[in-house]
């Protein structure tokens, strides 16, 4: 069953927010965590085959963790522009 969130946009006065697209393609749990936007923090768990669509401003990197049994382990930075969709239908069925 594949899912897909939407989340809300982090706290910001700068309304150049980006809607953002990212999909886990691989058969383990990973992490999703922006840190690098001061006064806002975003992770969420993203588990295999999940999409996750989010807003976020355009000098975010969004970090890529592999769960693994007892840790994790930072597998990808991706500039958030580089995730950057036009329309919820740029990415395709949700089906």
């Amino acid at each position: 069953m594949n899912m897909t969130q939407l989340l809300n946009p982090p706290p910001s006065a700068d309304s150049n927010q980006i809607l953002c697209y990212f999909a886990n393609n691989t058969s383990q749990v990973q992490i999703a965590r922006i840190s690098n936007i001061p006064g806002w923090f975003f992770e969420r768990v993203v588990f295999p085959r999940q999409r996750l669509m989010f807003q976020a401003p355009p000098n975010a990197c969004l970090e890529i963790y592999t769960a693994e049994m007892v840790s994790s382990l930072l597998c990808d930075r991706i500039n958030c522009t580089r995730l950057q969709v036009e329309s919820l239908t740029s990415v395709g069925s949700f089906c």
